[in-house]
């Protein structure tokens, strides 16, 4: 059994699919295949189910993914360690970003980062603020970044300079224009009126909309929800349809009103911070503290924990 196998043994369990696998891994699904098959033979049993062109975890693969997973977190902890006594001449970061964040505003800081650390290595995915708290709680991601509130007592976060959510709608439709010359402001219950298109639960953009709806006295679940949708890209493609309105980041939304395919209705919402969060109990490394500081040099940060020690 070696490092290698557990990693690819991971990978696939992770997504289930050899050829996925194989593309985030940059082997040949072929190299993939011999190496599950490898491990399979050293330990004498079958790790996945080969239904058709679907694989499954087996009893024996789910009960010992945790185990690999947790041999491999604790090998990055030591080559991190071993990578901050070279003073950030070498090394590798593992960030996990939520979408906004990563499409619209980590581009630029990991591009500053690099330049003036180019021998650390950055491993970069996207997933949604639950995702990202899971990932960094489990040790998979050592640093995330994220647009939603985040209240876990193992993980420890420091706001950063963030965006401003907008509520925007179709231009196209006549009912946007409407509420928007029919309000010189959108009152709250207004939005009853409004068919949207939103996030799915669990993301940041989500998680703030109905907070601020919470706090002027309208119930998110009566909402007229006509699409949830994965991912900002989809949202806005679904609005620009005509589907209906919705609430994003104006990072998001500022190509689609500078090209006039949505407008902005005169609702109010608050800025939004983003973000950093990390494992309170975890080594931080040189390259994690780097990689903040950069962060927070938007804006002055407050750094709070929800364990109540400082990042």
């Amino acid at each position: 059994m070696t490092l290698e196998q557990l990693r690819v043994f991971t990978m696939v369990a992770d997504h289930l699919h050899m050829t996925r696998a194989a593309e985030h891994l940059h082997m040949t699904q072929s190299a993939v295949s011999a190496s599950v098959a490898a491990l399979e033979a050293a330990c004498g049993l079958r790790l996945f189910h080969r239904v058709g062109r679907r694989i499954e975890l087996t009893e024996a693969g789910a009960g010992f993914l945790p185990e690999a997973q947790a041999i491999l977190a604790r090998v990055a902890a030591a080559e991190t360690v071993l990578a901050d006594l070279s003073g950030l001449k070498r090394g590798r970061l593992s960030v996990l970003a939520s979408q906004t964040v990563a499409n619209y505003w980590l581009g630029p800081l990991l591009c500053r980062f690099h330049r003036l650390y180019p021998e650390i290595a950055l491993e970069v995915a996207i997933g949604n603020t639950e995702q990202v708290a899971a990932a960094v709680r489990g040790g998979e991601a050592e640093l995330g970044f994220v647009e939603g509130e985040v209240h876990e007592p193992l993980l420890a976060r420091t706001a950063i300079p963030g965006d401003r959510l907008v509520l925007v709608a179709p231009a196209v439709r006549s009912w946007s224009g409407e509420v928007a010359a029919a309000h010189a402001v959108v009152a709250p219950q207004a939005l009853l009126e409004i068919p949207f298109v939103l996030r799915e639960r669990g993301s940041g953009t989500r998680q703030m909309f109905e907070k601020a709806l919470i706090a002027v006295g309208v119930r998110p679940e009566a909402l007229q929800v006509v699409l949830e949708l994965p991912s900002n890209e989809s949202v806005i493609s679904a609005v620009i349809a005509g589907a209906g309105a919705t609430v994003i980041s104006d990072l998001v939304a500022a190509a689609g009103l500078a090209a006039g395919t949505l407008v902005r209705l005169p609702y109010a919402l608050p800025p939004r911070r983003f973000y950093a969060v990390r494992h309170a109990d975890r080594y931080q490394s040189r390259a994690a503290a780097a990689l903040l500081a950069l962060a927070r040099e938007g804006g002055q940060a407050i750094s709070t924990q929800e364990s109540g020690q400082g990042i």
